[in-house]
């Protein structure tokens, strides 16, 4: 039997839906904020997350659409919020503002890399957010759980290389839907025997419904 004051846990929320995630269009680093839907399915991730994990810290993303969902999980845990640009998304150059017909109209493909188009390269995106979840990891004690709010392919990246994946695994992870979360944990010793792998995905694509 696991005991929960040993395990650690960080959640890696994705922000709620916004104006441009409804239209499909590629938002990147551009500050845009939640739509009335996204406030709705923030306050409801908030609310579970709450209820579920004794949540003993809080870190977001300083862009707008995540700094608002994760004022939330604040007002629902009562904890402040500090945030990291490395959290941020990646940062789409020439195609943020774009759907994707504009974007092969314009490229003529979808780039597996948005820096020949003043952006980054996912690499860059996923070592910059595992540095941040590194950090994070770092400093979690036993029973604490830590909320980090994000970006979906930010979060996948950044999870990949956080884990330490073949970076194609990222192909196989369908995209977070907004709000949804994955939870990540970690204890020192498996059956108090055997060193455990320092984190494990727990679970994946966890949502709350709008009540």
């Amino acid at each position: 039997m696991v005991d929960p004051a040993e395990i650690r846990r960080i959640i890696l929320l994705r922000h709620g839906v916004t104006p441009w995630n409804a239209e499909g269009r590629y938002q990147g680093q551009t500050d845009i904020e939640l739509a009335e839907t996204g406030h709705q399915q923030a306050k409801a991730a908030a609310r579970v997350l709450g209820a579920t994990f004794d949540v003993t810290r809080l870190v977001a993303s300083d862009l707008k659409r995540a700094r608002q969902t994760a004022a939330y999980v604040s007002e629902e845990t009562g904890r402040e919020v500090s945030y990291d640009p490395r959290l941020r998304e990646v940062r789409a150059g020439e195609a943020e503002g774009m759907v994707r017909a504009e974007i092969l109209e314009r490229f003529g493909e979808m780039p597996t890399s948005w820096e020949p188009y003043g952006g980054e390269s996912w690499p860059t995106v996923a070592t910059r957010f595992s540095a941040a979840i590194h950090d994070v990891a770092g400093s979690v004690e036993p029973g604490e759980t830590v909320v980090v709010v994000a970006h979906g392919g930010a979060i996948r990246q950044g999870l990949a290389a956080f884990l330490g994946w073949d970076p194609a695994v990222v192909t196989t992870l369908a995209p977070l839907t907004n709000c949804a979360w994955i939870e990540l944990v970690a204890r020192d010793f498996a059956h108090g025997i055997l060193p455990a792998a320092p984190w494990r995905l727990a679970t994946y694509g966890t949502g709350a419904p709008i009540s």
